[in-house]
């Protein structure tokens, strides 16, 4: 398939699944108020960060290994073992603390979490995936996704049933739901799995994931903070503001799929080249869909959302530079892991949680939503800041050669 197929079809999965999870926060919206909305922002919230703990990472050593042409067999069958083993446990300490620390009802929060252990296998197989070049089967998994989280709630509503256990029962499934269909693609009788590997996967991807997990944590502490600090419905302002602004991550995880084979097979002049125009690409298309919704906002969420939501304008438009910002991050980083320095990685990223924590205690008691929003677009910009200004010097890029170009927009073909 060329390259250029590859991306219309990564492009045009990536606007389906993000269009699915934007009617489907529009549904939440008009099934829930702001602050019932808020209630399961904080219940996906919690089970979407025990994901993150339990995936441990294992990306960052699949593309360290996969040069090895020997070795991707085993870090396939070990990324499916090792995620759904790592996966239960880290469910089951999560449902643990929330006992002790209820920032979530046990009960609701139990539900979420029953799909933790495939949330983990899927995020680790679709890193298989994409090293594979199988975007297509990338692509499908995720819109899979947005379907059995948006039909089903479209049923529920129009049966009047839209609770909010009922809702993240909906959230449960269609976390799931990806690793059932990569899992359907593996002949899983004669996936041998390597120990000795896996104790090297883990020491790599340990020395990474410190930093990956506190990244996390950046993007979605604050509605927990929200939560705590202010209310359940400032959360529920908050995650509308985050979900239209989303909708700009649409192009710029479909550059990051298809750049990500270059990045890992390609030398040190080819790799720098991918990820340049992955950047620049980035840049360009993730600052006109930014532009477009902080000018349509404040008609666009009370008219979609509901008048509920009209205060989700202001956190919306304050959260703006920042969702440009993270759009330039998952490029460089897929070429800041050649360098392997992965301890400066999470320095940067535990640095930028830090700030972002203090600025959220001081900014949230007085402006709720938009003070977690000015504290987010100030974290997110000051990685970007860092990352890109490492990537400059360690791969003698002109800084020049990151301003997008004309030609950018003209894919080039390939077998």
């Amino acid at each position: 398939m060329s390259s250029l197929r590859r991306a219309l079809d990564t492009v045009a999965s990536q606007v389906l699944r993000l269009g699915l999870a934007a009617v489907t926060g529009v549904l939440l919206a008009r099934a829930l108020e702001p602050e019932s909305r808020g209630v399961y922002a904080v219940v996906a919230t919690t089970a979407g960060i025990t994901i993150q703990l339990g995936h441990l990472s294992l990306q960052q050593s699949q593309i360290a290994f996969w040069p090895d042409a020997g070795k991707r067999r085993a870090l396939l069958a070990n990324s499916l073992f090792l995620s759904l083993a790592i996966g239960a446990i880290c469910a089951m300490l999560s449902f643990a603390a929330s006992l002790v620390l209820p920032l979530a009802s046990p009960g609701l929060l139990a539900l979420a979490l029953l799909a933790v252990p495939f949330g983990v296998a899927a995020i680790n197989l679709n890193g298989i995936m994409l090293l594979r070049s199988r975007q297509r089967l990338v692509n499908r998994a995720w819109v899979l996704t947005g379907l059995t989280q948006c039909v089903p709630l479209l049923v529920l509503i129009a049966l009047g049933k839209a609770s909010v256990t009922a809702v993240i029962v909906c959230w449960t499934l269609s976390t799931a739901a990806p690793f059932a269909l990569l899992a359907a693609t593996l002949k899983l009788r004669r996936l041998r799995g390597r120990i000795r590997l896996a104790r090297r996967q883990l020491a790599v991807a340990g020395r990474y994931h410190p930093g990956r997990l506190a990244f996390y944590l950046l993007l979605t502490v604050d509605v927990l903070l929200l939560n705590a600090l202010a209310s359940a419905r400032e959360a529920g302002l908050y995650t509308v503001a985050v979900a239209v602004l989303s909708l700009a991550a649409a192009p710029a995880e479909a550059v990051r799929q298809l750049s990500l084979a270059r990045q890992a097979d390609a030398d040190g002049d080819g790799a720098r080249q991918a990820t340049t125009r992955a950047l620049r690409l980035n840049l360009l298309t993730a600052t006109a869909v930014v532009a477009v919704l902080a000018a349509a906002a404040p008609i666009l969420i009370p008219l979609v959302y509901g008048s509920a939501y009209t205060p989700s304008v202001a956190p919306m438009l304050a959260l703006a530079p920042g969702a440009i910002m993270l759009a330039l991050l998952k490029p460089v980083e897929q070429f800041l892991v050649r360098l392997s320095r992965p301890m400066t990685m999470t320095a940067i990223s535990i640095i930028a949680l830090g700030v972002n924590l203090v600025l959220n205690g001081v900014l949230i008691p007085q402006w709720g939503a938009v003070g977690a929003a000015v504290a987010s677009t100030a974290a997110y910009t000051l990685v970007a800041v860092i990352e890109l200004t490492w990537f400059v010097r360690a791969s003698r890029t002109a800084p020049r050669e990151l301003l997008p170009r004309r030609a950018d927009l003209v894919p080039a073909r390939s077998g």
